[in-house]
């Protein structure tokens, strides 16, 4: 146990917000604190870079890549990403506040546990791939994926670390030192080779990843970083069931499809990478995802991982310690050979085959032999040469090789045997296809017809038949997002129609799904997997415009509306000009934009109000007349032909009794 140092950051109020708890992990670039947001009041990890990568001209670009890679990584927003809360400089300090994960990191896991159950490490990458997903559609690469990254909170929650900083330091060591930055036990070889890097980098580290949580051990060691960089570049990864036998090819097509050398042949991004691994573990059983590789743990934990045994920096500035944290990247220069087993290392960009080249020492000039023993060694070298020349012939001349059969279309044994007897082993894998009965082979590398060298391997890829998956629920009826993720799920393909209107869907709905034979795509219709499903949307209802109905009858205006796809809400009122049954206004009115299936309201007319028209016979003509005038009636007096001049009313038309709109005249008749 180192001897504990006091860390002067530790107490201190950081950028007046962040009050310094403890803490957590040193590593090469960066140490980790627990500190608590004053101003939020929350925990978060403050991640304070060392000052000695901000120092000089290659000082100045880190910061401005550093803080353009936090602002990149903040905008991150995932279950399975660490999230970035904020990013500053306090002073010298320079700092980076992020989401505090209490737990473990899966370095740590590894140390403790050894190889995990093929049900963890298959969970673990696949949370792992599905926050990379998020980024690389960002087109962000993480460029530094390992255990350390990887952090195990206590709910079991998969939490991805560090975005941004190992890109910003390797951009700025890249240029300046013609070196790469990376942790050498997951490094892609294009990055060691070229320096380049993308999406598929960040899935070949998580093939080195499964790989070490399947078995135990990373799959290239060596003395040096610089040997294990040469393997990386110059040899395909071992299957895991070389190490753990029980393990299924499946794992072992996987792990190698995650991994491959040349970058074309591994998935395009982590997107893909997930959709390969989901669809291999659903071909496992439950009692293969339950076990677990039976070795002890192997991986030793970098002093570091321990805040109490990691040593400050020195006055210069260097970190005194560059072995891996718990949740940072290493990411100091130090030499190669001192590095241990999971550090972050510089190497040379354009590494080789000529790495670890080694330099013959000269011969010794061999005496001068008498005359005498000059015919006999002249025999010897003519003996040796004709053999060291048979020896050519037969071991890397024309005789050392042979040509692969034709073998595509032939059964598994039928094609081992063929390739067994020119003198070569098969390796067989298996792939879906569409194309090659099941059971039957579908390619060979190398190809057939290729000269490869006797008692070589070809890997031959047996057909595993069509990758039947089935339509889905969701799809008709849901939204255009839900049915993309729902048919994606499945392992189908997507594109879009053209929108068509509808006067039942909202906008954005799905109305139909077809297959490429434009055959509905129903729920539980079985086709194989990446299959195109085209879906259409609605636009909603179409547009139309509002015509006029007023003067209409009610019969004529709802006939017309609804042809035009509108619905008809009708009230009615009494009027004294317009004819009842006919439309006096429309709601909204005429030339008015709308879609099918609005409403709009007429107010048809009642005709005139009608009133009881008074009983006035028998009364005298000035009452009769005062009484219909009150009433809202005109009065016409007429006499009896037998006028009397009694002046009281003998007649009355219309009646009393009779319903009548006000202003009609009543006619009287008096005597």
């Amino acid at each position: 146990m180192g001897a504990t140092v006091t860390d002067p950051l530790v107490g201190r109020l950081v950028d007046g917000r962040y009050e310094v708890v403890s803490r957590i992990a040193r590593g090469g670039m960066a140490t980790v604190y627990l500190a608590v947001d004053r101003r939020l009041d929350r925990d978060v990890a403050l991640k304070v870079m060392h000052p000695h990568l901000a120092e000089g001209t290659s000082g100045t670009d880190f910061e401005a890549r550093f803080r353009r890679e936090a602002r990149a990584a903040a905008r991150l927003t995932h279950p399975g990403l660490v999230g970035v809360y904020d990013q500053g400089v306090d002073g010298e300090t320079s700092y980076l506040t992020m989401e505090y994960v209490d737990g473990t990191n899966l370095r740590r896991r590894l140390a403790e546990q050894g190889a995990l159950t093929v049900a963890d490490a298959l969970r673990i990458a696949e949370a792992v791939l599905d926050a990379l997903a998020v980024a690389h559609r960002a087109g962000l690469v993480h460029r530094d994926i390992k255990p350390e990254n990887v952090l195990l909170a206590t709910d079991d929650r998969v939490k991805l670390a560090d975005f941004g900083l190992a890109r910003a330091v390797t951009e700025v060591t890249s240029t300046t030192t013609g070196t790469v930055l990376g942790t050498v036990a997951y490094l892609a070889p294009e990055l060691v080779v070229r320096g380049a890097s993308d999406a598929r980098t960040d899935v070949y580290a998580c093939g080195i990843l499964l790989y070490e949580m399947l078995t135990g051990a990373q799959p290239y060691t060596g003395e040096t970083p610089i040997q294990v960089a040469f393997q990386h570049v110059n040899q395909d990864i071992p299957a895991p069931s070389d190490a753990v036998d029980w393990l299924p090819i499946e794992v072992d097509d996987l792990v190698r499809a995650l991994a491959a050398r040349d970058p074309e042949d591994r998935p395009v991004d982590a997107a893909a990478a997930t959709a390969l691994l989901r669809r291999v573990r659903s071909e496992l059983d439950e009692a293969t995802l339950a076990r677990r590789a039976d070795v002890a743990p192997t991986i030793v934990l970098p002093s570091a991982t321990d805040p109490d045994e990691t040593a400050l920096p020195s006055d210069d500035g260097t970190p005194a310690n560059d072995g891996a944290d718990a949740s940072d990247e290493d990411g100091a220069t130090v030499r190669l050979e001192d590095v241990p087993r999971g550090s972050t290392v510089a190497l040379p960009i354009g590494l080789g085959a000529s790495a670890v080249a080694t330099r013959e020492p000269a011969l010794a000039p061999r005496p001068r032999r008498k005359r005498r023993l000059l015919a006999a060694l002249i025999v010897v070298v003519t003996v040796l040469g004709l053999a060291g020349a048979g020896w050519w012939y037969v071991t890397a001349g024309p005789g050392a090789y042979t040509t692969v059969p034709e073998i595509e279309g032939k059964s598994a044994d039928a094609a081992e045997a063929a390739l067994q007897a020119v003198g070569l082993t098969a390796r067989t894998t298996s792939d879906f296809s569409d194309e090659v009965d099941k059971g039957l082979v579908v390619s060979s590398d190398p190809a057939p017809g290729d000269r490869v060298h006797k008692d070589g391997t070809v890997e031959v890829t047996v057909s595993k038949g069509p990758d039947y998956v089935d339509v889905p629920d969701g799809v008709v009826g849901e939204m255009q997002a839900d049915a993309k993720a729902a048919l994606t799920k499945a392992g189908l393909e997507v594109e879009y129609a053209d929108p068509v209107y509808d006067d039942d869907a909202g906008l954005g709905v799905v109305v139909s799904a077809t297959l490429p034979d434009d055959s509905p795509a129903e729920p539980g219709t079985r086709t194989t997997r990446g299959t195109v499903v085209t879906i259409t949307t609605s636009r909603g209802p179409a547009p139309v415009t509002i015509t006029s109905v007023v003067g209409a009858t009610l019969e004529d205006a709802t006939e017309q509306l609804t042809a035009d796809g509108l619905k008809v809400k009708s009230t009615e009122e009494f009027s004294d000009d317009v004819d009842a049954g006919v439309v006096i206004s429309q709601s909204p009115k005429a030339t008015t934009s709308a879609h099918r299936g609005d409403t709009v309201k007429l107010v048809v007319s009642k005709g005139p109000e009608l009133f009881e028209v008074p009983d006035v016979m028998r009364q005298g003509v000035e009452s009769a007349t005062a009484t219909l005038e009150d009433a809202g009636f005109k009065v016409d007096v007429q006499r009896a032909v037998a006028y009397f001049g009694l002046g009281f009313v003998v007649g009355q038309e219309p009646g009393g009794g009779d319903m009548q709109p006000k202003g009609t005249t009543i006619v009287l008749t008096i005597t």
